[in-house]
């Protein structure tokens, strides 16, 4: 599980920052890619890295503002042209309005798509969006000048190691009995000695969790997403002192994302979306800031990427 920032900027592209996207890359998970938002050029940004469209099965929109749409149509008509075709459906997440935006872009451009496109909007304040035996994904609303989500991707846990030398002490030597312990499955050795395979397996390895918000003012729904999170990716359109001017224009301050992660107890607060205006030195004191009252804060930059880490192992 990584996270690859294709666009890091805030409302308009800057000499050294593009507009809003992100890749969660679950290749080694899942053999896919989802992006979160597709800012003008993502698809200039995904050139300069190893990612293949027809590995992005799906798309999840925070908000329908421009700095977060404008590249959809670019990217899924490339998607096409690369070799996506009707065995690569995409499935696109977002509020209201998502489908008719993209529809649209198709219709007057004359594009057609080599494969389907589901669509997802989201009307609700807050629910999940889909729960299978990898993975639960879910949203809450945010405090924005239009409607804007924040998403929670939960993977599920893992299950324990098989305790392979405890059971050769036993005499357990390797073979189809195994699976059989491995599956937690009560089994009768040839001396009639039975083993309960749950005695077996290790610990669970617990599953990563990753809150992605869109843009937004201090608001409840925060909360509700980011809570335990091992990764907290925050928007930072503005720095400390600046909490009025936040507020008036429905953005965040990197002092304010810092209280969040703490209040909720996150592991890694990662800063995004930041204003032209901060440049050199003025990015260190966004990030210094934010560390004085959470530590584990960094100020990521276009093509940075983070390997989530799997979270200590439960006492079993």
């Amino acid at each position: 599980m990584e996270l690859e920032f294709l666009g890091t900027s805030a409302g308009s592209p800057s000499k050294f920052r593009n507009v809003t996207a992100l890749a969660l890359k679950l290749l080694d998970e899942i053999n896919e890619v989802w992006l979160f938002d597709v800012g003008e050029g993502t698809q200039h940004q995904i050139l300069r890295t190893t990612i293949r469209p027809r590995k992005v099965t799906k798309i999840f929109i925070t908000h329908l503002h421009g700095d977060h749409i404008f590249g959809l149509p670019g990217f899924l008509s490339s998607r096409s042209f690369q070799g996506a075709e009707a065995a690569t459906p995409l499935t696109i997440y977002g509020p209201r309005g998502i489908k008719q935006f993209v529809e649209t872009s198709m219709r007057i451009s004359q594009t057609h798509l080599a494969y389907p496109i589901k669509y997802v909007e989201l009307d609700d304040e807050e629910g999940v969006l889909f729960e299978n035996d990898r993975f639960k994904v879910s949203y809450a609303g945010l405090d924005h000048r239009i409607k804007c989500v924040g998403y929670r991707v939960e993977e599920k846990d893992y299950p324990g190691e098989l305790m392979v030398e405890k059971l050769q002490e036993v005499g357990v030597r390797p073979g189809p009995i195994y699976g059989q312990i491995k599956a937690g499955q009560v089994v009768t050795l040839d001396d009639r000695t039975q083993l309960n395979g749950k005695d077996f397996i290790g610990a669970p390895k617990r599953g990563r969790t990753v809150a992605i918000l869109g843009d937004t003012r201090k608001t409840a729904g925060i909360d509700k997403l980011a809570l335990n999170a091992d990764v907290l990716v925050h928007e930072s359109t503005f720095g400390k002192g600046e909490a009025k001017l936040a507020r008036n224009y429905y953005h965040s301050t990197c002092i304010q994302a810092a209280q969040t992660a703490q209040r909720d107890h996150v592991k890694k607060l990662l800063l995004t979306h930041i204003s032209a205006r901060y440049v050199g030195p003025m990015v260190k004191k966004l990030q210094a800031d934010a560390r004085e009252i959470f530590p584990n804060t960094r100020v990521v930059r276009d093509f940075d990427t983070y390997n989530v880490p799997f979270p200590e192992r439960r006492e079993k």
